[in-house]
């Protein structure tokens, strides 16, 4: 009996046929080491991105010795991501050859064993806290930190209800709190208050495509989805904008006055992008957030003037 090999799109199925020892060497490890790079999932790694968010809201990411702390902070937080993911891969294994589109992923297909994601793991993870001490002992508690939440969640709290959604959240607001160690900016209650309601609207409604692409028996997959409806989701989404968008605009009506007209004005983009994301999501898009701003133009041509307006309006005042 011939075993089928899985692959990914993309990646060639090793010759069966007669090989040199050394060719045939290659052809198999060529789609092992592109299948690990594909789990680290490199697309993701914008949302280190966040480690930035504390300096360039202070006004302060053009100097030289800030710019320098956040290219520490941001590699620091991309090899530890990239352990997280092969983490969270290795122990979703089995429920992601349930999911339609997570059966493509390279531990559920076979092309990455358990024991070379879990020393790869180890690998980046020990190179992240190293950078991170290399650049401040705050900081590397705050990566050390952020390990710790998304290992135990990978490991266990996905399975729970509504925690695992603080958990996943939660990661977001660890970036941010750890670039302003990293930079000695200290993070503003306002920008911990968006962050972390930003984070969960954009969490429950990833849960949200997820119900809506599994239908009939969201628990096969994913045990935590068995617990939510459509319903309670679109409640949490509904919430967690809400709160998101009335936290920014006491801030740029109060706090944000002191940067001129321009931070108020950041408000209208910001509230068109939300009420775009919520639209997509109705239509069961939410399963991978970090493609919808790239492959939705309005929305894409909405982040960045909100980008421009805020960012004019923090440097120009400052």
């Amino acid at each position: 009996m011939v075993e089928r090999v899985r692959t990914l799109p993309g990646i060639a199925t090793p010759p069966t046929g007669p090989t040199p020892s050394g060719t045939l060497a290659r052809a198999g490890a060529w789609p092992t080491l592109r299948g690990l790079v594909v789990a680290t999932r490199p697309r993701q790694w914008t949302k280190n991105l966040l480690v930035l968010a504390a300096p360039a809201a202070a006004g302060i990411a053009t100097q030289p010795a800030v710019l320098a702390r956040m290219s520490l902070a941001l590699t620091a937080f991309c090899a530890a991501a990239a352990a997280t993911y092969l983490v969270n891969d290795l122990a979703d294994r089995d429920e992601d050859r349930l999911h339609p589109a997570k059966r493509t992923r390279p531990l559920a297909a076979g092309l990455v064993s358990p024991l070379l994601a879990a020393a790869s793991a180890v690998a980046l993870a020990l190179a992240g806290l190293t950078v991170a001490l290399a650049t401040s002992p705050r900081f590397a508690v705050a990566l050390a930190s952020y390990l710790a939440v998304t290992t135990s969640y990978s490991l266990g709290l996905r399975r729970v209800a509504v925690v695992e959604l603080g958990m996943v959240a939660s990661g977001f607001v660890i970036r941010v709190i750890a670039g302003g160690l990293a930079t000695g900016v200290p993070v503003s209650q306002w920008l911990l208050i968006v962050v972390s309601f930003g984070a969960l609207f954009v969490v429950a409604g990833k849960r949200h495509g997820d119900l809506a692409v599994l239908g009939g028996d969201p628990g096969r997959a994913r045990a935590a989805l068995s617990a939510y409806t459509a319903g309670y989701l679109r409640f949490v989404v509904t919430l967690a904008a809400a709160v998101m968008l009335i936290a920014y605009c006491l801030w740029a009506f109060t706090v944000g006055v002191r940067h001129g007209v321009l931070a108020e004005l950041s408000v209208l983009p910001l509230t068109l992008g939300v009420l775009r994301y919520g639209l997509l999501l109705e239509s069961g898009a939410g399963g991978a957030p970090e493609e919808i701003l790239l492959r939705d133009h309005a929305l894409l041509v909405l982040s960045l003037m909100w980008a421009a307006v805020y960012g004019l309006g923090i440097y120009l005042g400052t």
